[in-house]
């Protein structure tokens, strides 16, 4: 779309009284602006709309897939394969290039779906004021000045300074966060450091009112909303390459670097020996196809959308398949609480009547408890739809529930006690009184905040008649409950004959008791947790909700163990820099009331402290971070749009557990991946050596290009598919996580690609050796063969870093068990049909030559094997040492 204009810079409306910032506005509230107004405003100020950036056209999407250094290597080798007039190898390698870079085309969408889920949070119509007269206009017509009208269900059409009210709730849970609907008011405020979710005159685009109805005045539209902040958030570069991206990329140079400086010395020492150029340009032709693993971007491609599928049946859809792997290098996980790490509903936690504490789910309450839920329910505006399902503010439909389990119906209690009159709730008073009639005459309910309701209140309520009231030790215990996280409430309730007045309805009263209300976590979000620090993962809190809330769920998580655990907030973001930052979120495990841009910063400040980042969770608030973190996890059942289509990984079923089952599979597909490099390499290593040495030794070029292609493209590659069902190996979550920035070819894996490349290599030459001096007229099949059959015992071998394949069993990985026994018939089928002879220049074996073969190639399985020997004994040996120094110590 064209260019959006400017916004207007923000101001901070909210401590401004309402008739001031009508006056700035220019507006009469009570006739709204003109048309001629609202035009030119609309002209001025563009479209009440969410922006979506001019993206790259499909050509420059499509080109950018050809940037990665690897395939660039494989692109030269494909132009040099086909000017020697290998069209086969050509067309195999092009074929492959093309393969990943569909798949690299098609994520790159996703960044603009985002957008266009967060387009889609924009109300469609809104109740506007304009000339005196109430009228629906499209909410993007919005202009600041214009007076909106807001009703319950209504989605707020734009950010407004609220100027007159009647008992509004809005629900900002998809923008901050927090699961309670805000009551608003229209009182300046004096807090200019308060975070979005503490503005309770202002209500925000994007957001849903609960309850009541609101007249408020347009202050910000478009990208200049909270909403827009957001867009804008979302529209920054966070094109991030993964781990594997980045390995594979240094790779491909060190890769191509090295091949050329081998074919150039190759083609040097063989000229200078007396060699035929031409003979020498087909070696160092040959030599660099052999060099570069050419089915490994494919394999590579192939492993993680495999398992991508596998994910799925682990409730976890990728969208970017990258990621597949990230996970593998998750150090920390910064999880949404709202949602994520809690139910998103609000729950009756406890009871407290007359000093008698009851639990939900426990023993049956006692007359006290029924009597202090039987006025939660009457003192409510609750019901249920046809459904059968409360609908409501949370807390009271909390209330209500609780009250129906145990048998206080909402609807019979008000047939029985009839609602006669009210006086509804309002922020100023911080509570709600119902009046009631009943059999002996009237009984008024009144529930709210326990510093209000408690000092209206006389006498503790009892079945036998009032008692006096300790009121100090009352508040205390209502402080006691919010210093756990919970939202406390207070009831009382006083009767009579006769109907009261207003100003002597709440005089006198009967303190019935307290109810603590909390968002409860989910029932496996403390295992999962458990399980993140087991896999050496640190679980970071970071949410909009109330610090103390915070830190009761994190407690109840073990995300902390120290009730006196620090919590970071938004206000202390606002006077920390970077630097301090980044020191305070070493040790931070909380953060709460924080807003989308203090998000990213948090997750910046990780990375920059070396962590590799996974952020969770399902709000419009979390996309900008969901987009930024290395890898973003969204709930794909009570998630937004904005959320799933932001991040790189979706908990299908909303269960902050799954994510450590992907953490697992993440770290297979990973050591899978480094499995067939392993594999793939070392073969290329030998066909190197076995190349390079040739020349050196004075033996004739061992082996042709459609040798070294069959190598590469079907020993290569079908066991290096099979690969992808090995099992995780064993301990798996009981190590820590990889560093983000360790080489591919660490822990040894080099020195295995160089070694054992340089047994098959020495093993080929060797048998080549013995075929010409003993006049054996096929030493190129006997090499083709021993390189092809050692590439089969190699990768049996090569199945687990340290265990035994004696001890595995060669069972359990079937698909490789299948592809090794398929690759062994076809490269008998090579050797012993005619039909093929001519076309992979290959001639039947006598059984000596064929046994000599096998023979060489059973050298490479034990020798790998006794590596591994080597690694267990070590690797029992530092645990034994460690096991001492920590006996030692103690």
């Amino acid at each position: 779309m064209s260019a959006t204009p400017r916004p207007a810079p923000t101001r901070a409306w909210h401590l401004d009284d309402a008739r001031a910032v009508a006056r700035r506005h220019g507006v009469d509230p009570a006739r709204g602006l003109p048309d001629h107004e609202a035009h030119r405003r609309a002209t001025r100020h563009g479209p009440n709309e969410i922006a979506r950036p001019r993206g790259r056209g499909p050509l420059g999407l499509l080109l950018d897939q050809f940037k990665d250094f690897m395939i660039l290597v494989l692109l030269a080798a494909a132009v040099v394969s086909g000017v020697m007039g290998e069209l086969a190898d050509t067309l195999a390698i092009v074929v492959i290039v093309l393969l990943d870079a569909a798949i690299g085309f098609v994520q790159s969408w996703r960044a603009d779906r985002a957008m266009a889920a967060l387009q889609k949070l924009a109300a469609a119509q809104a109740t506007v004021l304009r000339n005196g007269r109430v009228r629906v206009v499209p909410a993007s017509e919005l202009v600041p000045g214009d007076i909106v009208l807001l009703e319950a269900g209504n989605q707020v059409p734009a950010d407004v300074r609220l100027i007159e009210i009647a008992q509004l709730r809005v629900d900002e849970s998809a923008l901050t966060g927090e699961s309670v609907s805000v009551v608003k008011h229209t009182a300046p405020l004096t807090d200019a450091a308060s975070m979005v979710g503490d503005r309770l005159n202002m209500a925000f685009k994007g957001t849903t009112t609960t309850h009541g109805r609101g007249r408020g005045l347009v202050v910000a539209t478009g990208m200049a909303t909270e909403l827009g902040k957001v867009a804008r958030l979302l529209d920054r570069d966070t094109d991030r390459s993964t781990p594997l991206q980045r390995r594979l990329a240094a790779f491909g140079r060190r890769l191509a670097l090295a091949v050329v400086a081998i074919c150039v010395l190759i083609f040097g020492v063989g000229v200078l020996r007396g060699e035929s150029a031409m003979l020498m340009v087909l070696t160092a032709v040959s030599l660099a196809v052999a060099a570069i693993p050419e089915a490994l971007p494919a394999v590579v491609t192939v492993l993680l959308a495999l398992g991508a599928r596998r994910m799925v049946s682990l409730q976890a859809l990728v969208r970017r398949l990258p990621s597949v792997e990230t996970l593998g290098s998750v150090t920390t996980i910064c999880s949404d609480k709202t949602g994520t790490l809690t139910q998103n509903r609000m729950h009756a936690e406890v009871l407290l009547a007359d000093g008698q504490r009851w639990v939900p789910g426990g023993e049956a309450p006692g007359t006290l408890h029924l009597e202090l839920l039987r006025a939660a329910a009457l003192c409510n505006d609750a019901s249920r739809d046809a459904d059968g399902a409360w609908q409501g503010d949370p807390t009271e439909t909390a209330l209500t529930s609780l009250a129906h389990d145990l048998g206080l119906d909402k609807a019979a209690l008000d047939g029985l006690f009839a609602r006669v009159h009210e006086l509804p709730f309002d922020s100023g008073r911080k509570r709600m009184t119902t009046l009631h009639r009943s059999d002996a005459g009237f009984v008024a309910c009144t529930k709210g905040a326990p510093e209000s309701v408690i000092p209206l209140c006389s006498s503790q309520w009892r079945p036998g008649g009032a008692v006096p009231l300790s009121r100090e030790a009352v508040l205390q215990a209502a402080h006691a409950m919010a210093a756990h996280g919970m939202r406390v409430l207070a009831l009382a309730q006083r009767s009579g004959d006769r109907l009261p007045a207003d100003d002597t309805l709440e005089a006198d009263m009967s303190l019935l008791g307290l109810i603590g209300l909390i968002d409860p976590p989910r029932a496996e979000a403390a295992h999962a947790v458990r399980e993140c620090k087991a896999a050496g993962i640190t679980p970071v809190m970071i949410t909009g909700d109330h610090p103390a809330t915070a830190l009761a769920i994190a407690l109840r998580l073990r995300i902390v163990d120290d009730r006196h655990a620090e919590v970071l907030t938004g206000a202390d973001l606002l006077r920390l820099d970077d630097e301090r930052l980044r020191e305070r979120v070493r040790t931070v495990r909380i953060c709460a009331r924080v807003d989308p841009s203090q998000k990213i910063r948090i997750v910046e400040a990780l990375q920059a402290q070396g962590e590799f980042v996974a952020m969770t969770g399902d709000g419009v608030n979390d996309a900008p971070a969901l987009a930024r973190a290395d890898i973003g996890v969204a709930m794909g059942r009570g998630g937004t749009d904005v959320a799933r289509e932001s991040a790189s990984l979706v908990l299908l079923d909303d269960n902050f557990a799954t994510i450590v089952a992907a953490v697992r599979e993440g770290r297979r597909i990973y050591d899978n991946i480094r499995k067939f490099v392993r594999y793939a390499m070392t073969g290329n290593s030998g066909e190197i050596w076995t190349l390079f040495l040739a020349p050196l030794l004075g033996l004739p070029i061992p082996l042709l290009p459609i040798h070294i292609l069959w190598v590469n493209l079907v020993t290569d590659g079908l066991p290096g598919l099979a690969l992808a069902a090995e099992p995780a190996e064993r301990g798996i979550m009981r190590r820590p996580p990889r560093p983000p920035r360790e080489s591919l070819f660490a822990q040894g894996l080099w020195q295995h690609v160089l070694g054992v490349g340089l047994l098959i290599g020495a093993l080929c030459l060797a048998v080549q050796a013995w075929a010409l001096s003993t006049g054996h007229a096929h030493g190129q099949t006997m090499v083709f063969t021993v390189l092809t059959l050692s590439q089969m015992a190699h990768v049996l071998a090569i199945r687990s870093e340290r265990e035994s394949l004696l001890h595995q069993g060669l069972a359990s990985n079937r698909p490789l068990l299948g592809a090794v026994v398929l690759t062994l018939a076809m490269q008998l089928a090579i050797i012993y049909v005619p039909a093929l002879h001519p076309v992979f220049k290959t001639a039947p074996l006598s059984a000596a030559e064929l046994a000599i073969c096998l023979g060489a190639s059973a050298i490479v399985f034990v020798a790998v094997e006794i590596e591994k020997l080597w690694r267990r004994r070590g690797s029992r040996a530092a645990i034994a040492i460690h096991q001492r120094r920590a006996a030692g110590s103690s």
